[in-house]
């Protein structure tokens, strides 16, 4: 059975399954600590399938980007836990994750979370016979950086994010008929959706070298920085 779970934004989730089947699944919108409710959402998690710690196979973590607390706090749980119960620890990057809630439509596919002063985390991916793969790495730019190069594209893209409402009239002001927007339900990581992933992917090689991803700055932030210190 594999453990997954996701505190990379205000959403923290954990499911329990296998490569086949979601046993189950919890999550909460709650905007409140995530390290006060990570814990007792695992141990009801487990507990509703008469689960225990020790019956796990494999520990699964989105490891960014998004909230440096969020992050950190499921980053450090799932190492605590992929060590003290001697299983793998796979890491999922949450905008694949978020992505993925698109891999039922062909195309581009753009998941961001926004990270303010007009930045945004971004991956780009294309979906096809509900595979995605990776069209445009993911990277902490600007907004309107990011909207001229999915311009330039010409061709129809799914944006799916938390701060979706936030960017939706710049977005289809940017790109008109071709930014297109998911269901509400869509705009959030799912924790079987971490599980699905995490059961695809290899796991860490070394537990201890498992850390956030951050991504690195954008250039522009990197000026302001030097502008503020100078």
């Amino acid at each position: 059975m594999i453990l997954a779970m996701d505190t990379s934004t205000y959403v923290l989730g954990v499911a329990v399954g296998d490569d086949q089947t979601v046993r189950a699944e919890w999550t909460t919108h709650e905007k409140t600590n995530h390290s006060l409710r990570l814990m007792p959402g695992i141990d009801l998690v487990l507990k509703s399938v008469g689960l225990k710690p020790k019956q796990l196979s494999k520990i699964a973590v989105t490891t960014g980007p998004g909230s440096y607390t969020g992050v950190r706090i499921g980053v450090s749980t799932a190492k605590a836990m992929a060590s003290s119960l001697n299983v793998p620890l796979v890491e999922v990057s949450t905008l694949e994750t978020l992505a993925s809630n698109g891999k039922y439509r062909e195309g581009l596919v753009c998941s961001f979370i926004d990270a303010r002063r007009g930045q945004v985390y971004a991956g780009v991916y294309e979906v096809k016979d509900e595979a995605l793969t990776v069209y445009k790495e993911e990277r902490l730019l600007l907004l309107e950086d990011l909207l001229q190069e999915l311009k330039n594209e010409e061709r129809s893209v799914l944006f799916l994010s938390l701060d979706v409402d936030l960017h939706r009239e710049t977005l289809t002001h940017e790109l008109g008929e071709h930014a297109i927007f998911g269901a509400n339900g869509d705009n959030r990581t799912k924790p079987s959706e971490v599980l699905r992933i995490a059961s695809q992917k290899e796991a860490a090689t070394n537990v201890d070298a498992v850390v956030p991803r951050y991504l690195q700055l954008a250039e522009a932030e990197k000026n302001i920085k030097k502008e503020s210190s100078s």
